[in-house]
């Protein structure tokens, strides 16, 4: 694996961003609709220089090829894409168990599904900081009954599941079952089994950024620097993904704000998020409700952080296809469409 990273700076959007990019002033990101006229690099002995896009060394033309290059679609729907949250949990520390009832759950996805959201990530776990881990079958007897009243629901068939699990058992069952995609915190690092279930069925998976476990991350929030570390671990969970014969094009990734990350770690890696382009995966960015929305602006019931939630979230569109796990899916497709809307001009 090549740590050298490019980390895109000074960008630009619209018709100013294709000016500059057939000028040779800037190169695009991720295949647009944003353009970086500065890169900051790192790696080859050249850690935090900052020069002109258009003067990026030769050596380095493979990191900004790829930094370039549109992301695969990872077999979800193109363009950016909401997906809700559904905890099938007693202890979520966002909605109090409000959806531990299948019947609960799956009112509530309707509800998403009819305002525009087209992927639904379901958990049986809570990954809250210091959450204790639950047995497979326990995760599996919540989630279960969720998976089978939707795709035995009329008017969904064109709902995609993730299942937000860490364990092999669950993940096989939940796909057997009629899921689409899974999401996984711990990057396939926590179940042994894990890769090959994920590598047999062929599925979309989300890696996500995470040191340590949810009960021990706090331990772990030391970095040189939070953005170039995420992004070169990242990149190794997703390299053990493909040795394992899981399908690049499949992988998503996600920095895991609000895992092993302080409240400023997790602002600096929001600001630096177009540094992910070196993956060359598709983005999923949660900030949902998290406990640093709450600091940042005083709020400590996570069920009234939904503004705080879209001006989180709304950095994650610097990419064309990133996909925003939210619990309020109303309000965030509202902010994607004026955000598109935006970009246009």
């Amino acid at each position: 694996m090549n740590d050298w990273l490019i980390e895109p700076l000074a960008l630009l959007h619209g018709p100013a961003a294709r000016q500059a990019v057939t000028a040779g002033l800037a190169r695009w990101l991720a295949g647009g609709p944003s353009a970086y006229t500065l890169a900051r690099l790192w790696g080859g002995g050249e850690d935090g220089r900052i020069l002109p896009a258009g003067a990026i060394p030769a050596q380095w033309a493979r990191v900004a090829d790829q930094v370039s290059a549109p992301f695969p679609d990872a077999s979800l729907p193109p363009g950016p894409q909401v997906m809700g949250i559904i905890n099938v949990t007693p202890d979520s520390f966002s909605d109090g168990g409000r959806h531990y009832q299948a019947v609960s759950a799956l009112e509530a996805i309707r509800a998403m599904h009819a305002s525009g959201c087209r992927i639904v990530d379901i958990g049986g776990e809570s990954t809250r900081p210091g959450a204790p881990p639950v047995t497979a079958q326990e995760e599996w007897g919540r989630i279960g009954p969720v998976i089978s009243a939707v795709r035995e629901c009329t008017g969904l068939d064109d709902l995609l599941l993730s299942i937000d699990t860490r364990q092999g058992m669950v993940m096989d069952r939940a796909l057997g079952a009629g899921a689409n995609i899974i999401n996984d915190v711990s990057a396939l690092t926590y179940d042994p089994a894990a890769r090959a279930v994920v590598a047999r069925h062929g599925c979309p998976v989300m890696l996500m950024h995470m040191r340590g476990t949810p009960a021990t991350m706090r331990d772990h929030t030391a970095y040189d620097d939070v953005a170039v570390d995420v992004v070169r671990e990242l990149s190794r969970r997703v390299e053990a993904a493909v040795a394992a014969g899981i399908d690049r094009a499949r992988i998503l990734v996600d920095p895991g704000i609000g895992f092993a990350k302080t409240v400023e770690g997790n602002l600096d890696l929001l600001a630096r998020l177009p540094i992910l382009a070196n993956l060359g995966c598709r983005v999923v960015l949660g900030v949902s409700r998290k406990r640093m929305l709450g600091e940042l602006c005083g709020q400590p019931d996570a069920a009234h952080r939904d503004p705080a939630t879209i001006a989180a979230s709304v950095p994650g569109l610097v990419f064309a296809s990133t996909v925003l796990r939210v619990h309020n899916v109303p309000a965030m497709m509202q902010a994607v469409r004026v955000c598109q809307g935006l970009d246009r001009h």
